[in-house]
């Protein structure tokens, strides 16, 4: 019988071989590149809002804090959108006539909520919590990166599981004091500007985050005395200090949250126990991070990284 084959047949067999075993590895790495690309991810991407409304302008121009806006960071799943009668709290006074704000008086007038684009939109199937890592020592910027520096909202980070998984194995790198939550300039401790912690066990409250029982400050408190910029410090302040101070005629901030205290808002030293409080001191960032992991009570990586923490 005749051979159907050339002897060539062998080497063309064996060449499309190995060509479709090229074409399939280059068509995953295609894909694997593709489903990280901004065009999937959106990261870096200024959706167009109703509002150009400008972090920079109202963050680092005026000074204004994140929970004056997203009131509900510290105590609920969701940061939130502000609803527009936080824009005419002010607007009603300044820029009242202006064409961009235009989409705010409407909404205003009429009721209609301003239909704002979410930028860090997670999929259904995710359950983020804001709360838990807010009152966990993870700041804004570590997500959300330097917001205060951006005159149009953009998604700074991936987003994707990969990104979080590797927060979830090794938190310890992003943990910060709670004082500094809201610190959008925040680069840790160094040599040069360390930090010192101490645990505040006999001051400690029950119904406030395990976080807030550790003390932070960046004053050396061998000297004169520590500036602690603490959470938990400023929650246990006699109620007859808050009295006094509304007895003064001193306006208080309606708006002002806990994380976002800062050295200079500590209380004397002279309100905290003699010999309370025992510092460590701190100059890099790794260091610091373990020390909070242990202090904030923060689950293992193991624990961290299983399924069900994020998928309910």
């Amino acid at each position: 019988m005749a051979q159907v084959f050339d002897r060539s047949s062998n080497a063309l067999a064996r060449a499309s071989l190995v060509l479709t075993g090229l074409i399939v590895i280059a068509l995953g790495v295609g894909l694997n590149s593709l489903q990280r690309s901004p065009w999937v991810t959106r990261q870096g991407q200024r959706p167009d809002q109703p509002v150009p409304f400008s972090h920079k302008h109202h963050v680092e121009g005026l000074g204004l804090q994140c929970q004056y806006c997203h009131t509900s960071v510290e105590k609920s799943s969701y940061a939130g959108i502000p609803p527009t009668k936080t824009c005419i709290n002010c607007h009603a006074q300044i820029w009242t006539n202006a064409e961009l704000l235009e989409p705010v008086r409407h909404s205003w007038a009429t009721g209609e909520s301003i239909n704002w684009i979410r930028v860090h939109d997670l999929p259904d199937y995710v359950y983020f919590n804001h709360e838990i890592h807010v009152n966990k020592g993870i700041g804004c910027a570590s997500c959300h990166g330097r917001v205060d520096e951006m005159p149009l909202m953009y998604q700074e980070n991936s987003l994707q599981m990969e990104w979080c998984l590797n927060c979830h194995r090794n938190p310890s790198v992003n943990l910060r004091p709670t004082s500094e939550i809201y610190n959008m300039a925040w680069g840790g401790p160094t040599s040069d500007k360390p930090v010192w912690c101490a645990e505040t066990k006999n001051t400690v409250r029950t119904d406030v985050p395990t976080a807030q029982g550790v003390s932070c400050t960046t004053k050396d408190p061998s000297g004169n005395g520590p500036e602690i910029a603490s959470l938990q410090e400023l929650s246990v302040r006699p109620r007859s200090m808050g009295k006094a101070a509304a007895g003064s005629g001193t306006e208080q901030d309606p708006h002002a949250s806990s994380p976002g205290v800062t050295a200079s808002d500590a209380p004397p030293a002279d309100l905290l126990p003699a010999g309370a409080l025992n510092y460590k001191k701190f100059t890099t960032q790794n260091d610091l991070g373990h020390y909070l992991n242990g202090m904030y009570h923060i689950r293992g990586g193991n624990e961290l990284s299983s399924c069900e923490v994020c998928h309910r």
